[in-house]
């Protein structure tokens, strides 16, 4: 049996973490999800243009020029700056993430241009991935670029989960909410989506600029009501009038769009899974969809490894237990600490097993970047507390403070890895010896 100390479990959770991003890279999933491209225009066929927005458009994009080598086509993506590739004939455009700004909401709106006097013999493919909304941010008519960005930072503070703020966007933009593939109508529009939200829910990966909405203005103005949020003047008249609701799910314009899913949590988990059993470890996927504030969900992860260490149930060791979804930060007004959800989440894990020995945990997400932070996060073992305490650091009021980031640069835990073009959103591995 594999001698399991600080070294090795370090270099299996990062392999695992690495499974998990190969799962989701468009080079090597994106081409057997496309469909047959129309014969040329000039034998009677149609268009090809492809649009695409997230943290993987640009890898997307970059498959789909590998794999269409011979197809006349043409289009525009929008990637998040410092996420570009080389591209031959798509155009790639830049915006920012998770604060929207000037150049995304200039190149969405030349997205929609693009998409003007199609014909249905024409095809568009639409490339969507995760972190779409901010990277697309149009405003709706009456509103401005600010009052989103504004209304953007409300969500990331409020403590809403994705597909509630992702509600709010979409009954504020003129591009997300099935709006996208209005634009392009009559024409067939075939969506490759990466998924990067609980349950894959299209209608919320991105905000679901290809895909009908069902929610309302009444919704949205709920969520806004339930958490508590102070939106700025023109947005909050914006949704009180409710005027310009987004198509809904069987509209005629809608028709002739369907989407295809070619990367999810679950399929990076199962990767993880399968790398697991070739290291000796039995894996337990416990859901790709756990969700909640991350400092309870580590707590509640650090007892199910304690269960494993003391009795064996859920599951005996040598395993790993598996998830996947996007926890949530509530962060109180003055506060602004370093780290994202992944280390806050792995920070109460590790507090939950003072220290426990033979067990280790990763949490990451799979696009790189955890919140602010240059990792995409970190790994947690039994002397991480001891090590940032040797530096002076108190593990407990750094995670009130929302600076789990500084527990895992003191004890050598961060997983730094850049973007990686990708995201099926968060993954996390206990290793329990």
């Amino acid at each position: 049996m594999k001698p399991w100390n600080d070294a090795s479990a370090d270099a299996a959770l990062r392999a695992l973490y690495a499974a998990a991003v190969r799962a989701a890279d468009p080079l090597a999933v994106l081409a057997a999800h496309l469909p047959e491209p129309p014969a040329p225009k000039a034998e009677g066929g149609g268009r090809v243009i492809v649009v695409g927005v997230g943290k993987a458009a640009a890898k997307m994009a970059q498959a789909v020029e590998a794999a269409w080598a011979h197809v006349e086509l043409t289009g525009l993506v929008i990637a998040p700056h410092g996420a570009g590739l080389p591209l031959t004939r798509i155009a790639l455009r830049f915006g920012k993430h998770p604060t929207p700004d000037a150049g995304g909401a200039s190149a969405a709106a030349d997205m929609l241009g693009l998409l003007q006097g199609l014909t249905a013999d024409d095809l568009v493919l639409a490339l969507i991935s995760g972190g779409g909304s901010s990277l697309s941010t149009l405003p709706a008519p009456g509103l401005s670029l600010e009052d989103l960005i504004a209304t953007n930072q409300a969500l990331l503070d409020s403590g809403a989960v994705i597909g509630e703020m992702n509600c709010i966007r979409k009954h504020l933009s003129a591009f997300s909410g099935g709006r996208l593939a209005v634009a392009a109508h009559p024409a067939r529009v075939v969506t490759l989506a990466i998924s990067d939200v609980p349950g894959d829910d299209p209608e919320v990966i991105a905000s679901g600029p290809t895909v009908g909405d069902p929610t309302s203005f009444a919704e949205a103005r709920a969520i806004v009501a339930r958490y508590g949020m102070t939106l700025p003047p023109a947005v909050a008249a914006h949704l009180a009038a409710g005027a310009q609701e987004s198509p809904k799910p069987g509209d005629p314009r809608l028709a002739h769009a369907e989407l295809r899913m070619i990367a999810t949590p679950m399929m990076a988990l199962h990767a993880m899974a399968e790398a697991a059993r070739g290291m000796g470890l039995t894996p337990l996927i416990l859901g790709d969809a756990l969700e909640g504030e991350a400092r309870h969900v580590g707590t509640v992860l650090g007892g199910m490894a304690r269960s494993v260490a003391a009795h064996g149930l859920p599951i005996p060791s040598p395993c790993v237990l598996l998830s996947g979804g996007e926890t949530t930060v509530t962060m109180a007004k003055g506060t602004a600490g370093a780290g994202g959800r992944n280390t806050e989440c792995l920070l109460s894990l590790a507090l939950t097993l003072n220290g426990a020995p033979g067990i280790w945990a990763l949490c990451a997400d799979t696009d790189g970047i955890d919140g602010k932070s240059e990792a995409a996060g970190a790994i947690a073992g039994p002397g991480t507390l001891a090590a940032a305490r040797a530096s002076g650091l108190d593990p407990y009021a750094l995670l009130g403070a929302h600076r789990s980031l500084e527990v895992f640069a003191a004890s050598g835990g961060l997983v730094t890895t850049g973007p990686t073009l990708t995201n099926v959103n968060d993954v996390r591995a206990i290793l329990i010896t």
